[in-house]
């Protein structure tokens, strides 16, 4: 079955919540109570492995390392990355600026041969799909 890694915002971002439940291949969640280097060789292995490596920003982001990820991802192995912006979470929106920027990351990511989306509904629907093609091509 169908695997994807669930990078990007932590910080109390809930974008996990609205996308786990309509997924109908697997996942790997990086959020833990206590991150500690356990944790971390976990996250390492689950990159290495998934299918896909979804990074989702959102202006809940404090720190950057989810932007390095992606790109490293993208060159490294593009087939399996995918990216998504969120432009408002919650309350919180970012600016024209910080906008700017995450449209230049997706172009990269997309020119580097990675998937870019706009939307969560579009992204499970891709996901989902990709799981039926999985499917497909084991009974074929």
């Amino acid at each position: 079955m169908t695997k994807v890694f669930l990078g990007g915002t932590a910080n109390k971002s809930r974008w996990r919540n609205f996308v786990i439940p309509k997924l109908i291949i697997d996942y790997f969640n990086p959020i833990v109570e206590d991150w500690d280097n356990e944790a971390y060789q976990k996250e390492l292995f689950e990159r290495k492995h998934c299918d896909y490596c979804l990074y989702v920003i959102t202006p809940k982001m404090t720190g950057v390392y989810s932007i390095a990820e992606v790109i490293d991802d993208s060159n490294k192995q593009p087939e399996k990355t995918l990216f998504c912006v969120l432009l408002k979470d919650g309350d919180d929106k970012f600016s024209e600026a910080q906008i700017k920027s995450l449209e230049a990351v997706g172009k990269m990511v997309e020119k580097n041969g990675g998937k870019w989306f706009r939307s969560l509904k579009k992204l499970v629907l891709f996901l989902n799909s990709s799981n039926k093609v999985n499917y497909l091509e084991k009974v074929t």
